[in-house]
């Protein structure tokens, strides 16, 4: 993970770099615990106050959760104990070492981490796991936060040529938006009008729902739309969301991919939405992060006195520039 390394880096890059590090190791405790601590597959079937029966883990880290919730969260956790740490904790040491694409990744798995653990917190039955799951979202977001300050701070304008994917990111990330609407919406009205809450297996509420409509959806579209219109802060911040982007798309279908596995019940569809999800945003991804200029914008006068004038066009292209 080489490129982009930025002269007169922030004090706070390393610490922030180590808080990422942090993220990572403790996350994949916490995903190897919801692995291999998941009990023996026990459950019982039980009916909750609005009188739907469903079947509940009675064994291990998530106990007392449905049967369904806890084969999809192995599939989460085997996702993050085998790509998304790994890849946060490679990320987190290149951000130390000066590396402008580490940051950008780091920043975006964070934000892959403060929604799974706040997803997590929030969303299963409260047992051993809850604190950690706490203390990783309040980590992610204070590292979240600091990046993405020290991202700004190191420079916005001029960090993406003309080759920058603003069309294509704005494609996948408004269209996936509108999708999850649409899915999220028809979602909801059959639990409110299903006499027995429409499979909210024992939950109140609809947690996922809840987060992707309040939460992801507006942030993609702000960040989609800042792209779309060239502004600078809008192409660094899609070059950190795709990444969460890709990482939660490629969690939701090893998530499912385990639902089906552990109950037998077909999810084809949601396999072959978010598979392709992934598969679009990492080629947008590549394309993203081929555009970011090898020259950081702010070394760009020094380098042109040391090569008799000549600067290069990748560094000055400012995010007015036609892109």
């Amino acid at each position: 993970m080489t490129g982009a390394r930025t002269p007169g880096r922030s004090s706070l890059r390393r610490p922030l770099a180590g808080l990422g590090g942090f993220v990572a190791l403790l996350g994949a405790t916490a995903a190897a615990l919801g692995v291999f601590a998941r009990g023996d597959g026990s459950f019982v079937t039980v009916t909750s106050a609005r009188g739907e029966m469903y079947d509940m883990a009675t064994s291990g880290v998530y106990a007392n959760n449905a049967l369904q919730l806890v084969a999809e969260g192995v599939g989460w956790d085997v996702f993050t104990l085998l790509v998304a740490a790994p890849a946060l904790l490679a990320a987190a040491i290149a951000m130390g070492r000066g590396s402008y694409r580490g940051a950008l990744i780091v920043t975006g798995l964070l934000g892959y981490f403060a929604y799974l653990h706040l997803e997590y917190a929030v969303t299963w039955a409260f047992g051993p796991l809850f604190p950690v799951f706490v203390v990783l979202f309040a980590a992610s977001v204070t590292g979240l936060v600091g990046t993405g300050s020290l991202l700004a701070a190191e420079g916005l304008v001029g960090r993406f040529d003309a080759r920058f994917p603003r069309r294509a990111w704005g494609i996948l990330s408004l269209g996936m938006s509108a999708l999850l609407v649409v899915m999220w919406t028809g979602r909801i009205v059959e639990a409110l009008t299903a006499p027995d809450g429409g499979q909210l297996h024992g939950h109140t509420t609809m947690t996922v729902q809840a987060l992707d409509l309040g939460l992801i959806v507006p942030v993609a579209v702000v960040i989609a739309v800042a792209a779309l219109r060239r502004r600078a802060a809008g192409e660094v911040a899609a070059a950190a969301f795709v990444v969460t982007f890709a990482a939660m798309s490629a969690a939701i279908m090893t998530m499912m991919i385990s639902s089906w596995i552990v109950t037998g019940v077909p999810a084809l569809e949601p396999i072959v939405i978010f598979g392709l999800a992934t598969l679009a945003s990492l080629a947008v991804a590549a394309r993203m992060y081929g555009s970011l200029a090898s020259v950081p914008p702010e070394r760009a006068p020094a380098e042109a006195s040391r090569s008799g004038g000549r600067i290069d066009a990748l560094a000055l292209r400012g995010a007015g520039s036609g892109r």
